[in-house]
């Protein structure tokens, strides 16, 4: 089996705290790292009542702390909310503190609405060329140091730290083809263009210093529980989240309820339909079985596997029933 990887958003559940969510985070982690998944990722996010991984450097940090070999990253950092050099400082920081731990993945979405865009940028009149030239800088902010540089990343200049390009597009595959990056499709959500967008980064494909041959990386749901009806219940949290969202009413996490697809109307069912279309919810062997088929389908070299459940100790169940993929 592919190497499995974890994208946590630090689920803050009704009637919890964002103190909870990140605590949850790290323990997650640490229970990742006992059962061999590849990666710790955490989304950058802003404005929203459900997601604690806001400051997502500061949110890896607190798990790096609390876990000593499983890779930490962010799946992503939403490159036009920030300054290049920033980024670079912030991640430089991280990989001279946990050397050989840190992935750096970028996207150019907001991650949240316009009103909270306007408030971290205080420009929204940026041209859509600017991502692909904040990328290129602040990779140059972590290649060797020239002591005659005016602009230096310390720390940061120098350090491997590997970069993804993540999207939901072909504008991403492009860009990550183009420059030699391992590419992430964020197929767990927006998976419309998944199969094309794969198509184009492989045979686009340029090698680079940090990769020979593309790698592509795909997001996957995956609600496992001790039997399919139990499993159906906590995929009904996300499943509440993402009608809210789409509604425009974000919102904590809710509690499972018992029923909730059969009862939407058409509409919402179609939104379900169409953002769980890449997920494994059941148990065991329904979990096994849709995994490897969408591996076949897909080709995938990763899969990056995330689960909005509201009770911590269910999460874990549901990791830890993933996780015994990897060892068959």
């Amino acid at each position: 089996m592919i190497p499995f990887s974890i994208l946590d958003l630090a689920p803050i559940v009704e009637g919890g705290t964002a103190a909870d969510a990140l605590h949850n985070a790290r323990d997650l982690a640490q229970h990742a790292e006992q059962w061999g998944y590849r990666r710790f990722w955490m989304a950058e996010h802003h404005s929203m009542p459900g997601i604690a991984s806001a400051a997502t450097s500061v949110a890896l940090a607190h798990v790096a702390e609390g876990t000593s070999s499983i890779r930490i990253g962010a799946g992503g950092i939403m490159l036009p909310n920030h300054a290049p050099l920033q980024i670079a400082e912030q991640f430089g920081t991280l990989e001279s503190l946990w050397p050989g731990r840190i992935d750096l993945g970028l996207g150019r979405a907001p991650g949240t609405d316009q009103a909270a865009a306007y408030a971290l940028r205080r420009n929204l009149n940026a041209d859509v060329n600017q991502f692909p030239r904040d990328v290129v800088e602040l990779m140059s902010y972590l290649k060797p140091g020239d002591p005659h540089q005016r602009v230096r990343a310390i720390p940061g200049e120098g350090l491997d730290i590997p970069i993804w390009i993540l999207g939901s597009s072909l504008f991403g595959a492009q860009l990550a083809a183009q420059l030699g990056l391992p590419y992430a499709f964020a197929s767990h959500f927006a998976p419309a263009q998944m199969m094309e967008a794969i198509r184009l980064y492989r045979e686009t494909f340029r090698p680079s210093d940090q990769l020979a041959r593309p790698y592509v990386m795909l997001g996957y749901n995956a609600f496992a529980a001790d039997s399919d009806e139990e499993a159906t219940l906590l995929a009904s949290s996300m499943m509440q989240a993402f009608v809210n969202l789409r509604a425009g009413m974000p919102a904590a996490l809710p509690p499972p309820v018992a029923g909730y697809y059969d009862n939407l109307y058409p509409p919402q069912r179609a939104i379900i339909d169409h953002v769980l279309a890449c997920s494994a919810i059941g148990g065991a062997a329904t979990v096994k079985g849709r995994i490897e088929a969408f591996v076949a389908e897909t080709g995938a070299d990763e899969l990056m596997i995330t689960a909005q459940i509201y009770d911590h100790r269910a999460r874990l169940r549901s990791y830890e029933i993933v996780s015994g993929l990897l060892s068959r």
